[in-house]
């Protein structure tokens, strides 16, 4: 999948890049070495960032059998991941080695920025970055193996021998990458905007635990009075935020946008961008229909959940999704409600062993102009999360109020305008 945007040529996005302000200049020379070291922030202050290790070429080559076919193990953004294996006193060490594609999108700066931030930023649900190689124009990335891969690849290339993901396993992800990024968003110091959130960058290690990886994109997030970043427009078609893809304005809620895509993912199966017919198709035009309507979010289940999952429980994740999606970015929700509404979704696991309600037919009564919350919803619900969603419903209340009255004001404008035009077009009959 593409990175956006894709105009211009190689040339003219280098050009851009030199010319992009930045507060400091950077250089490999900055790198952490395997000594305690300290990186300046935007502030003027500094922060200590945890020892790196550095590896010489001739190290990783040998952990990777000199990068041959066989120890290939998948493409990333920015270059081919090889498993290598470390010879460490006691015993070895499992890794997995990213080698930057020469001349290709990631260079110095991004891969800096990379290795800054995995030192500076430690979280259960970010990758761990073991080390790096700067050696001649050699760029290369250690980190911890993950040994499941990545979640694009159990919802969207699975194999035979790979069983599709359980809705138990999908909240479980969900929940944990939602944690991650609520670290890089309110608990990180300075906050970080990750920029590039997608479902090959949500890494699975054993047991399906989620970590972020590939953070040569993140960017500080504003400081003081600044309400966002402005940078190039930099990711994924499919999870880019539209008011951040037309105006370079980065926020957070761009993140946030981004996570309402995977979510969408997680819960559907289809990917954030596929072909159809010929014809490019974004996941959230295929959803947005399906979503106006509670009644209809059942239908946007993944077939190969085959039915198991709790529909009360899908509902709301579909809620939860449209939220993160809105297209008023102020409007989002923040991480920290996105990450406990999740947590409080992951606990109402599926039982395929239990009754199955039985839906009994109720009368038929007049939809209210607002799809109002499902009773179950409020029982045994933490109090953030019920007072998340509600804020959903009185909000989209408020909205097709507010589109009411814009309505009513724009008719009885046009009203006007027709009028005088009538009163103009007698006059000139008389005139």
């Amino acid at each position: 999948m593409g990175r956006c945007p894709c105009f211009g040529s190689w040339k003219t996005r280098k050009k851009l890049e030199k010319n992009e302000s930045v507060k400091s200049k950077l250089s490999v020379k900055s790198l952490p070495k395997e000594s305690a070291h300290e990186v300046s922030t935007r502030e003027g202050g500094s922060v200590a960032i945890d020892k790196a290790h550095t590896f010489t070429y001739r190290e990783l080559a040998t952990a990777t059998k000199d990068f041959q076919e066989e120890s290939f193990i998948g493409q990333g953004g920015f270059g081919a991941v090889y498993l290598g294996t470390l010879k460490r006193t006691g015993q070895d060490q499992v890794v997995a080695v990213k080698k930057l594609d020469k001349g290709g999108h990631q260079g110095d700066k991004e891969f800096l920025v990379e290795v800054l931030m995995l030192s500076l930023l430690h979280h259960p649900n970010l990758v761990n970055l073991i080390g790096y190689c700067a050696e001649g124009e050699q760029r290369l990335l250690v980190y911890e193996y993950m040994p499941l891969g990545s979640l694009e690849d159990h919802l969207h290339e699975l194999t035979p021998d790979m069983e599709p993901l359980d809705w138990n396993t999908r909240m479980q992800i969900a929940a944990g990458a939602a944690k991650g990024l609520n670290y890089l968003h309110n608990e990180a110091s300075p906050s970080v905007i990750y920029r590039d959130l997608k479902s090959s960058n949500i890494l699975l290690d054993e047991g399906f635990q989620p970590k972020l990886s590939d953070f040569g994109l993140a960017k500080f997030g504003p400081v003081g009075e600044k309400s966002h970043v402005s940078t190039r427009v930099m990711g994924t078609h499919g999870y880019c935020a539209p008011e951040y893809a037309l105006s370079g304005k980065l926020t957070m809620k761009s993140d946030i946008y981004s996570f309402g895509v995977v979510l969408l993912e997680l819960i559907t199966g289809r990917r954030a961008l596929s072909l159809e017919n010929g014809h490019a198709r974004y996941l959230i035009e295929w959803a947005r229909p399906m979503m106006k309507d509670r009644r209809n979010f059942v239908q946007l289940a993944d077939p190969n959940l085959k039915g198991q999952f709790p529909e009360t429980v899908l509902r709301n994740a579909v809620q939860l999704a449209s939220m993160c999606l809105r297209e008023e970015p102020n409007t989002r929700p923040s991480m920290t409600d996105v990450s406990e509404a999740l947590n409080h979704l992951m606990s109402q696991k599926y039982d395929p062993n239990a009754p199955r309600k039985v839906h009994r037919p109720r009368p038929r009564r007049p939809a209210p102009m607002v799809p109002q919350m499902e009773p179950q919803l409020q029982e045994g619900s933490p109090t953030g999360t019920t007072t998340l969603l509600n804020k959903d419903r009185d909000f989209e209340r408020e909205k097709a109020v507010a589109e009411a009255r814009s309505w009513g004001e724009s008719w009885r404008e046009k009203r006007r305008q027709s009028s005088e035009t009538c009163i103009k077009d007698v006059e000139g009959l008389i005139r």
